[in-house]
Formats: C-alpha cells, structure tokens, sequence
C-alpha cells in the first residue's frame, strides 16, 4: 500500500471491492465495453495476479488489473482506468509505480501490456513518462471494437516494461530517464484521435493504416519504439 495526501493506492480485498470495481470499469468506459468479471478476478487475485485500486476518501478512482504470463517472471497488465474527474492528478503513473514495487517484490521483472499507438495521452505515458519500449504491433487485436475504440481496425502495439532496466529505475527515482542519443527515425501520431473520429473517419482510417505501415516497417528493420516527443507528437525509435 501506498498513501500520499490522501490517495491511498493499494490492493482490492473482497468481493465486494471487485465487484465495485466492475461498476467503476462501466463508469470510465461505458456499456459497450464489457468490464472485467469480479468473480474471475478474484480467482486470479489468489493466483498470483494484482488487482489495484486508487482511493480518496474511500472513493475510488483508479483501477488497475494484471495478471501472470505463460512466461516467469512476467506480468501482462490488462486494465488501467482513472475516473474522468480525477484526469491530470497523475494516477495513471501513481498505479503503475505502485505495480512496478508490487511486481519487483514478487520476482516479477517485466510488465507487458497493449495499447492503441494513436492515443497520445497513452503513448506518452507508456512510452515518455514510464520508459516502456515496444518492438511488436498487432492488427486489428480485437476485430470491431465499439464505444470510444468504434470505427477504425483496433490495432494495437505491446508495451514492454522492463522494470529493473537503468532508463526505468531512473524514471522511478527521479522522473528523468538517463540521457539517450538521438533517434534513428521518428513517426507521427495524431494528437487527438476521438476529435479526428467525430469530424474526419476517413482521416482517422487512413492515419490508422499510415502509422501501422511505418511502425511495422520499423521493426521488421530492427529498431524499437524507445521514446516518445509529447512536443512533436511523434514515436521515437532507434536499435537497441
């Protein structure tokens, strides 16, 4: 558990807590998006998988949910959601360090996870805030989506978070990552792609199919996604 001015962040215990999370789940990401089961989570909880929560007041506000690999000693991070009211207080980062310590306790090195690589507020706090590089892309990994993700192929690119690296454990200590060289090639993304959805869906398609092709291409050449430029709005990669 974790407690700073009154944000407590720690596990969820009890069916009762899992099941609200369910409702806070339809909260962040409405009907259309099926929330994680209570039930099925608490049988993981008791496997070995981590299902966290944010709380102020004993209102929560965050929810994180992940669960053990096929592969030792790593962890596939399913959900990450902060109630909409509670956006730009850094909870998203707080509940990720706070499974970055609860993994490391546990012998757990490496958190993987997906996310749709044109939704900058993700990509820049996978990739900038967090230090997770990625090197696979995966198309249309849900077939048709609807709610918020409705209306382009749901393509998404894996996050993997080596949490004991220099660039992470540097991140942790002091939010800065060690200095890099330059990249070796940069890709854009859109900066706000539910507005480019709403006004232009043919816009959002073929920005969908321009950034799959040039990430793709990118690491069929051997180069990673290993930062992210919040200024230019764009992915940065270079080998590794």
């Amino acid at each position: 558990m974790t407690e700073q001015n009154g944000l407590v962040i720690r596990e969820l215990a009890g069916l009762a807590e899992l099941k609200a999370s369910e409702d806070f789940q339809r909260l962040v990401w409405g009907a259309d998006d099926p929330a994680d089961n209570a039930d099925l989570m608490l049988s993981i909880q008791h496997e070995g998988g981590l299902v966290a929560g944010a709380f102020l007041d004993d209102r929560m506000l965050g929810f994180l949910f992940g669960f053990p690999s096929s592969e030792t000693g790593i962890q596939h991070s399913h959900r990450l959601a902060v109630h909409a009211d509670s956006r730009g207080m850094g909870l998203g980062q707080r509940l990720k360090w706070f499974q970055r310590e609860w993994c490391l306790a546990r012998g757990i090195t490496m958190v993987r996870w997906t996310y749709d690589p044109l939704r900058r507020i993700n990509a820049a706090l996978n990739i900038g805030r967090l230090g997770a590089t990625a090197g696979v892309y995966h198309e249309n990994y849900y077939g048709e989506m609807q709610g918020i993700n409705a209306g382009i192929p749901s393509d998404r690119l894996v996050a993997e978070w080596d949490l004991a690296s220099n660039n992470v454990s540097a991140l942790a200590a002091t939010g800065q990552k060690l200095v890099q060289s330059g990249p070796e090639e940069t890709v854009k993304i859109p900066r706000n792609l539910d507005q480019l959805l709403e006004e232009d869906p043919q816009m959002a398609l073929d920005e969908r199919l321009r950034v799959r092709s040039a990430l793709k291409s990118a690491f069929e050449r051997g180069l990673r996604v290993t930062g992210f430029d919040t200024l230019q709005c764009c992915y940065r990669l270079s080998h590794r």
